[in-house]
This record gives C-alpha cells, sequence and structure tokens, in this order.
C-alpha cells in the first residue's frame, strides 16, 4: 500500500500541538491543551445561554442586536473565569489585555 507524497495530518498531531505551544508562547503541550479547552467551554456555554434566554423573548428582532453586543463582555469574563478554574487565568488575563488593545487601538496621524 501507498501512503502517497503527502503525510496525512491529524488533529492530535505533535506538530499541531507544538505549533500552538510555539504560537501562544507556553511552556508545554498540557497548557495548550487546557487553554483549547477553555475556548471550547467558552463558547459552548456562550451557545447554551442564548438557548436558554432566547426561550424568554421567543424571536423578537431586537433580540438578537442585543445579544451580539451585550455577548462580547460576558464571553470575556466567561473566558477569564474558566480560565481561572483551568488555571490559565494569567494566560487568559493577557490574552484580554491584547484583545482589548486591538480594539481599542487609536489611529496616530
Amino acid at each position: 500500500m501507498s501512503v502517497g507524497r503527502h503525510k496525512r495530518k491529524y488533529l492530535c498531531d505533535v506538530s499541531f500541538i507544538q505549533k500552538l505551544q510555539d504560537r501562544w508562547k507556553v511552556d508545554s503541550p498540557i497548557k495548550v491543551v487546557l487553554i483549547l479547552t477553555v475556548f471550547a467551554l467558552t463558547g459552548s456555554t456562550v451557545v447554551y445561554l442564548k438557548g436558554f434566554v432566547k426561550n424568554y423573548f421567543a424571536d423578537l428582532w431586537w433580540f438578537d442586536i442585543l445579544y451580539y453586543v451585550a455577548i462580547l463582555p460576558v464571553y470575556n469574563i466567561m473566558l477569564l473565569m474558566y480560565g481561572f478554574v483551568f488555571g490559565q487565568f494569567a494566560y487568559f488575563w493577557d490574552f484580554e489585555k491584547r484583545f482589548f488593545a486591538r480594539i481599542f487601538k487609536r489611529n496616530s496621524k
């Protein structure tokens, strides 16, 4: 059997974890997995909350607009909370500072 010229890349490939570890500047593969877990749990919680809250507002047109405006601070607070629970608060605190610095960056002319 011929595998072909290209090696198959899998999500659990060590090089994938190593690339994230280098990009995120963390010192172990376990921290990469914890950071990915925090992002996954935060995203899942936000989706769950939308379904839960939307039950009370039915299909009001303004709810979606309000939700997307309000979810930004909620998501960021939840990211810090999950980061704290998983022992990665320092990473996510720095992540938040960089994120908001980009959002509120002033154009210097």
